[in-house]
């Protein structure tokens, strides 16, 4: 690979990847027409092994006119063409739930195998699927943020307790938490509603004067924080510090997570946001170093 470009929002990222691979940067030319269809312009790629810096937050927003760059970018000659998405979107309808339902994750899959020729991106939302290659065709590389979080929990957190949202999580954290010495829990949570979450900590009175660490790979609503913080409060426990991989913050997110009062909010630069304080730039090289 021989030169990275920057989809708009992710300059700085990109950047920071062409320091790590010494490799080139730059950024299409790229602005909306009266009636909202993309324009799009190249500099010379002929020959090139290109890659493009994506994250897919806001996918509907940047899907058509990402796939409009790959099919320009092989018009115009280049060698190659992947995807670098931290964030991988349509990985949540992975079956049908009820009848007549699309199964997105696997149309958006089929989209971006046709683009694209590989693609790296961090702790994509696997549920039901145990990896990509289930449904993506070509070939992919999962960067893990773990590693990362636990380092900057450790030369952040005094006495850090980590906590998962769900006991899906437990492995996640416990794999956080075992790297750096600290006890873990994981949250027992009801969600009566994307906005409607009851949670509960047990048994979490058996770490006096420790920090809670609420850890969680998306923050979308935010409103598992947000429980976990009141319901802390409500058991005297320290302000948590927050800790997400893909800071979504979706419509008032992160407002309400601020209002709710935690000591520290932290996330990955995975998205770009305020809260960005885990690099995860060296750990993306890496990835896409395996398949370049």
């Amino acid at each position: 690979m021989n030169l990275l470009l920057a989809w708009p929002g992710n300059e700085t990222l990109a950047q920071k990847l062409g320091h790590f691979l010494s490799v080139p940067v730059e950024s299409p030319v790229t602005r909306r027409f009266p009636d909202g269809e993309t324009y799009l312009r190249l500099g010379d790629v002929r020959g090139r092994d290109v890659a493009i810096v994506a994250s897919l937050d806001r996918p509907d927003d940047k899907t058509l006119p990402l796939l409009l760059l790959a099919d320009a970018l092989r018009a115009e000659g280049a060698a190659g063409v992947g995807l670098v998405a931290p964030y991988l979107a349509y990985l949540r309808q992975d079956r049908q739930f009820l009848s007549g339902e699309a199964v997105t994750s696997r149309t958006f899959a089929r989209l971006l195998s046709g683009a694209f020729q590989w693609l790296v991106t961090v702790d994509p939302h696997l549920h039901r699927y145990h990896s990509l290659g289930e449904i993506y065709s070509i070939d992919t590389a999962v960067v893990h943020a773990a590693p990362e979080i636990a380092a900057w929990i450790k030369s952040n957190v005094e006495r850090p307790l980590v906590i998962g949202p769900d006991s899906e999580s437990e492995q996640w954290v416990r794999e956080i938490a075992g790297a750096i010495g600290a006890p873990y829990a994981t949250l027992e949570k009801t969600r009566r509603g994307d906005r409607d979450v009851e949670v509960s900590i047990p048994h979490i009175e058996q770490w006096p004067g420790h920090t809670p660490v609420l850890a969680d790979d998306i923050v979308s609503t935010g409103r598992t924080m947000v429980a976990a913080i009141g319901r802390l409060a409500e058991l005297k426990q320290p302000a948590p510090v927050c800790v997400g991989v893909h800071a979504i913050f979706a419509q008032d997110a992160w407002q309400a997570l601020v209002a709710a009062g935690p000591a520290r909010i932290a996330t990955c630069n995975t998205i770009a946001h305020p809260t960005n304080a885990i690099d995860l730039t060296a750990a993306l090289a890496a990835g896409i170093r395996k398949l370049v």
